[in-house]
């Protein structure tokens, strides 16, 4: 018989990601609520929602985990040339919910999304209280066209989603978060589940107990506020 998981009432804990299931990968619970205690609480040990509403929110914590270190990241010769034309301007925390709805939009291989109103909500609050945060990629005519949000916590960045409606507008944001993670002295980018996007710019996979070991370290580490800025063209990251 399928091992069943919990279903979790208001202040009960999640469990431990040894729990979570085998297939699908990673999950472990369901229900709950998007408070940002309950949030913080889940990325510190790896966990994170995701689900399409109105379903219940369902946590997850795969095994393996991607995860892009900042000294790793992987600039090819072609996005070499993106920055060096020096065609994007660069904001960072201007328009996170443009971002986060940005990042809900349709995609080409379906019409579902599982950043709805509950999500947007409970991460505009994250971002409010300063552990949320967004890179915005804009044109020459100021229109935004590319972007990533995640969240912060010690000197590690979660990475939740990122958009582009310009060629390489999305990898030009990950760009820009990358200086901004060296500057502030974080040592992790968790990027949740692997795909060959990801592993082009850099990311590989590693085992769920190594990333939760580093997050016991990265997490309690103090990291510099003021290196959430960027410069105003993506030609001065080179």
């Amino acid at each position: 018989m399928p091992r069943r998981i919990p279903f979790l009432g208001p202040g009960d804990e999640l469990p431990p990601s040894s729990e979570a299931l085998e297939f699908p990968n990673g999950l472990l619970a369901a229900g709950g609520e998007l408070t940002p205690g309950r949030l913080l609480a889940a990325y510190r040990r790896g966990i994170f929602p995701w689900y399409e509403e109105p379903q219940p929110v369902l946590w997850w914590t795969p095994d393996p985990r991607s995860v892009l270190f900042p000294g790793e990241l992987h600039i090819s010769r072609s996005l070499r040339k993106v920055l060096r034309r020096d065609g994007f301007a660069l904001a960072v925390d201007t328009a996170f919910a443009r971002v986060m709805a940005a990042c809900a939009g349709p995609r080409r291989d379906t019409d579902a999304t599982w950043i709805g109103r509950e999500m947007l909500a409970a991460y505009i609050d994250l971002h409010r209280r300063g552990y949320a945060h967004s890179i915005e990629v804009l044109d020459a005519a100021g229109e935004l066209v590319g972007g990533l949000y995640g969240v912060a916590i010690g000197a590690v960045f979660f990475g939740e989603s990122m958009f582009s409606h310009r060629a390489d507008a999305s990898k030009v944001a990950l760009v820009g978060l990358v200086d901004i993670l060296r500057r502030g002295g974080f040592g992790l980018i968790d990027c949740q589940v692997g795909n060959p996007h990801l592993e082009s710019l850099g990311a590989r996979d590693i085992d769920r107990l190594d990333f939760e070991a580093l997050l016991a370290q990265n997490t309690v580490i103090q990291t510099d506020p003021g290196a959430w800025s960027l410069p105003g063209t993506c030609g001065a990251l080179l």
